[in-house]
């Protein structure tokens, strides 16, 4: 039987192809010649073997949030039905399918007291985050995401169902972790969980038209000089266009905002806080101790399907004079609206793993977001490009799991022995590299 006429196929024009094309992201447009609505590993092999029978690209779709850009034809693999989750309490890992969202992680794993490494968004999708790295909450303690998966289902080109861990194939899996979607489909990933219950965390927040934000800048990159492994932190920017679709309190404003999570108890965690809230008066304040369950609300990140372009820059320091002109770039004074964070690495995060996530040595790595509402792509990459200039010395590369639809631009990914080697693999398992609808090494 013709694969495409099954139940899990749909060409343009089918009822349910724009609902299976639907994500996150609604800037870019993906318009496959086929895109399969995979329900099992099976499905998958039987999508990608009818891309590799065709010599068509492939390309995966969870929640749609890191699109790599616009597309048109070939073939898309949509996971976001295989959505199993299955704790093991003994063994401290979750079994996740390809298209579980993080917040389903954190709510089943809660009542065995343990977490996942999940990023700020419960709406982001488990398995693609943690292919990009996976930088999250609790990074700074235990690492990335990556450096905890046991063990991976993957369909490689070819159309083999592979089951990879370190010791049955260990050249994979450091390719498969850090590679993104350059190798394969990832179907289903084991990966381990922390005993974390409860953090001291959320976010304080000032305007940045009454407290100077080059000063909350500097203040900030000198507190995180003095903080321990097991309190992560970002920074945030971002000024509110005055509309009356937003909240009062809102409105124009610049907010400058601190992000924290931390594992300590809370006593510990208000006297760590304590100079931070000591740069300005605080237009809000949220630091608190919470259940994990609730650790969505340290960032609050939006819930709902936009248009965005983003980009980032790792930086091996932070040159705060650069940062500040980053900051005032893409501030009140910008065209259009931008989302600015600036992420603090180090600890867990710079030790060695058996993986292809990059710039572990790291320092910072600093990310745009702009929603497209209005504005075009290249007058945002022209600001983007501007902006990330400003801190150029200290760049040392790019991001996986912060850029945006930029995937014509695999540049900074990877160190170059790390894309050599995954480019030697991306040979052996994808030869004629179907899989280049993402940051592509081949």
């Amino acid at each position: 039987m013709d694969i495409t006429a099954q139940r899990i196929a749909f060409r343009p024009g089918d009822a349910g192809y724009d609902e299976e094309l639907a994500g996150f992201q609604t800037g870019f447009a993906a318009r496959p010649a086929v895109v399969f609505g995979a329900e099992t590993a099976a499905d998958v092999v039987a999508a990608v073997s009818y891309a590799t029978a065709r010599a068509l690209p492939v390309g995966v779709q969870a929640t749609g949030h890191g699109l790599p850009g616009a597309s048109e034809g070939g073939v898309l693999v949509s996971t976001r039905r295989m959505d199993s989750v299955r704790i093991d309490p003994e063994a401290r890992t979750a079994t996740v399918g390809a298209g579980v969202r993080w917040g389903r992680v954190v709510e089943a794993a809660a009542p065995h007291g343990l977490a996942p490494l999940n990023g700020s968004a419960p709406s982001v999708g488990a398995v693609s985050y943690t292919l990009g790295g996976g930088l999250g909450l609790l990074a700074r303690e235990f690492g990335y995401a990556a450096d905890h998966v046991r063990s991976l289902d993957v369909v490689t080109a070819d159309g083999t169902l592979r089951h990879v861990t370190a010791e049955t194939a260990p050249e994979l899996f450091w390719g498969l972790l850090g590679g993104g979607a350059n190798l394969g489909v990832v179907t289903e990933l084991e990966i381990g969980l922390v005993p974390v219950t409860r953090v001291y965390g959320g976010a304080v927040a000032f305007d940045g038209r009454e407290v100077d934000p080059a000063a909350l800048l500097r203040g900030y990159e000198e507190w995180t000089r003095t903080v321990p492994d097991e309190l992560t932190s970002s920074l945030s920017a971002l000024a509110y266009p005055d509309i009356p679709q937003l909240p009062p309190h809102l409105r124009g404003r610049y907010l400058v905002s601190v992000h924290v999570a931390f594992t300590g108890t809370p006593a510990e965690g208000e006297r760590l806080v304590a100079p931070l809230r000591a740069l300005g008066p605080a237009v809000s304040d949220t630091l608190r101790e919470m259940p994990y369950t609730e650790s969505r609300t340290i960032h609050s990140d939006p819930d709902f399907p936009h248009a965005y372009y983003g980009d980032s820059v790792v930086l091996d320091g932070l040159d705060v004079r650069g940062a500040a002109e980053l900051l005032a770039l893409t501030g009140p004074e910008a065209a259009s609206m931008h989302v600015v964070k600036i992420h603090h690495l180090g600890g867990a995060l710079a030790r060695p793993a058996r993986n292809a996530v990059s710039h572990r040595g790291a320092g910072w790595v600093a990310m745009i977001l702009s929603p497209l509402d209005g504005t075009d792509v290249a007058t945002v990459r022209e600001l983007h490009a501007e902006a990330f200039g400003r801190v150029a010395p200290q760049a040392v590369g790019r991001f996986l799991n912060f850029a945006f639809g930029g995937g014509d631009r695999p540049e900074g990914i990877y160190e170059p022995e790390t894309r050599k080697r995954l480019a030697e693999l991306k040979a052996t398992y994808d030869p004629a590299n179907l899989f280049r609808r993402n940051y592509d090494v081949g």
